[in-house]
């Protein structure tokens, strides 16, 4: 009997490395497949089994239980011109109400952003086509922002942790900016724009300014401009205080041929000027007309060439998958390279500023796992849990682990 005990403990030992190697979980999943030129994953607020999955040629798709649906939330492919940099760009669903309204930014078939408003219908997985109502810009109360060429159109949303809509606008177009108009103060181009949707339904231009906007009382200054200097925001989150999080907006800013760069922004501290085109990144860049306004703020982290073209934004991890060492870390990608990284963020107690620390490279684990393809975005969902957005592959990938874990953060991380 002892012989046979001690046989079953020596088989036991040796299968179950086995068995544990064959149940540790991939590096990545596949959640969402077959949809077409994604740029966006959006988790619904009113329900945590449904997110929804932007497609840049107009159509937004409900995923319900992990299952893509054939009914769409919404399609506008009629009133989306889309390609290049083109196309229905962003959703936000409002924080209050459920998710009754909701809000989408896309290039119209003249090529000229619109930020429409919709509501869901009583089936709140099909919104209701008919409740359109394009915001209406600046005093001349235009249902469009005029975009002069057909790249930079920005096209995220986000609502912050004060119930405002940020509005992420690209210069315009072109290269270096031809109008200069990141650093026009009449102009919403080039601009980070923060404007509060919390109005009736039949609000003549859908949105009022927050009184507490920082150019509200300089004259000439457009006062829905929340900040200056930017090139093309493409992908801005915030460090989400339900969470745990600072409520820093940290935003990808796409450079134009030597440094892409991330941006980060303490809770509340609007009015910066971010340089573009003055300065591409931390470096100086075309200097033939001075910025709108001094200091400009330098990036948190930026990278080369050697890395990759364009950088993609993604979030502050919150979750709990990853593990502790994980948390604080702010994930991001480059579309062109295919490449996705980390740095730790460390909060300096007095100024609410961040440093960046040293890039961790998680693209070879990833990949190993499932393609990542070009990565058009990040998204959370429910629990706080990193998905990538793989554009041409036309897939949605969750993050399920990562090796090489970095220390639990010790001291100081984030200041309440």
């Amino acid at each position: 009997m002892q012989l046979v005990t001690r046989l079953l403990v020596v088989t036991l030992c040796a299968v179950m490395p086995l068995f544990a190697r064959a149940h540790t979980p991939p590096a990545a999943r596949t959640v969402v497949a077959g949809v077409t030129q994604p740029v966006a994953f959006i988790q619904d607020p009113a329900n945590p089994v449904v997110q929804f999955v932007v497609e840049q040629r107009g159509r937004i798709r409900v995923v319900s239980g992990g299952v893509l649906l054939g009914t769409d939330f919404l399609d506008l492919r009629p009133a989306v011109s889309s390609g290049g940099e083109r196309g229905l760009l962003g959703l936000a669903f409002e924080p209050t109400g459920a998710g009754r309204r909701f809000f989408v930014n896309f290039t119209n078939p003249e090529g000229h952003t619109v930020v429409a408003r919709f509501q869901r219908s009583a089936n709140p997985l099909v919104a209701d086509a008919a409740s359109r109502f394009d915001l209406r810009w600046g005093t001349a109360r235009r249902s469009v922002i005029d975009q002069p060429f057909a790249n930079h159109n920005g096209g995220d949303l986000a609502f912050g942790p004060d119930g405002y809509l940020y509005v992420g606008l690209g210069d315009g177009g072109s290269g270096d900016d031809p109008g200069h108009r990141a650093q026009n103060p009449a102009e919403f181009l080039g601009k980070m724009l923060r404007i509060d949707v919390n109005v009736p339904d039949g609000h003549a231009t859908g949105y009022q300014v927050p009184p507490t906007n920082p150019f509200v009382s300089r004259a000439g200054t457009l006062p829905e401009i929340w900040s200056f200097g930017l090139r093309n925001p493409w992908r801005y989150t915030f460090d989400a205080p339900a969470r745990g999080g600072t409520g820093a907006l940290v935003i990808g800013d796409v450079g134009q041929g030597q440094w892409e760069e991330i941006d980060y922004e303490p809770p509340g501290r609007g009015g910066r000027n971010y340089g573009w085109r003055n300065r591409e990144g931390a470096h100086a860049h075309v200097a033939s007309l001075p910025p709108a306004f001094t200091p400009l703020i330098d990036p948190v982290h930026e990278y080369g060439r050697a890395s990759g073209q364009s950088v993609t934004g993604g979030f502050v991890y919150r979750g709990s998958r990853l593990g502790s060492g994980f948390r604080g870390r702010y994930f991001f990608a480059d579309y062109v390279s295919g490449r996705i990284w980390s740095v730790a963020l460390t909060i300096d107690p007095a100024s609410g500023e961040a440093t960046a620390g040293a890039r961790l490279d998680h693209t070879a684990e990833l990949a190993a796992a499932v393609p990542v393809g070009n990565i058009s975005a990040f998204g959370v969902d429910a629990d706080g849990e990193l998905h990538l957005v793989n554009h041409s592959g036309g897939t949605v990938i969750r993050i399920e682990r990562l090796g090489g874990v970095p220390a639990a953060p010790t001291g100081l991380r984030i200041v309440r």
